[in-house]
């Protein structure tokens, strides 16, 4: 039922302007999904769902492009989080070491961080190398693996 719910609102925003979460919810009333204001607002949140300014200069709900670096897919955070076994930095260059063929799923994850000053990302079955811009950016990104991992 919820991802059912949530695919309507997604397609509810895309084909009209939606302003508010009471709107929202009498246009999924309208397509036989009765909910309350306090599941819209959560669904809202998992959908990384904001409001953006119209060209008529109204606020309307909109997903939004821009993630921050642990707002990724619950799926593949599990995958990130069952994934990496170890990782480590050498210079600009973060290795991560995965369950043999995991490699590209954390990989996934990964690029869905929208990580600031990663050059590239390249996966094998079981081992990951992030070409950061610097060394600080390799301390930083280490950080932000430990932080998600505990």
């Amino acid at each position: 039922m919820k991802s059912k719910r949530q695919d309507e609102i997604l397609a509810i925003i895309t084909q009209q302007e939606v302003e508010t979460q009471e709107q929202l919810l009498e246009c999924l009333k309208e397509r036989g999904i009765t909910t309350t204001q306090a599941t819209i607002s959560r669904d809202i949140k998992q959908l990384h769902l904001v409001k953006e300014l119209t060209s008529g200069g109204v606020y309307k709900y909109a997903v939004s492009h821009h993630r921050t670096a642990l707002n990724f897919a619950g799926r593949l955070l599990t995958i990130f989080r069952e994934g990496v076994m170890s990782y480590d930095k050498a210079q600009n260059i973060v290795v991560i070491k995965t369950l043999s063929g995991l490699g590209n799923g954390v990989a996934e994850a990964i690029d869905g961080m929208d990580i600031p000053n990663m050059v590239g990302s390249l996966a094998g079955d079981n081992t990951i190398l992030l070409i950061m811009r610097d060394n600080e950016s390799a301390v930083d990104v280490c950080e932000q693996i430990r932080e998600i991992l505990n």
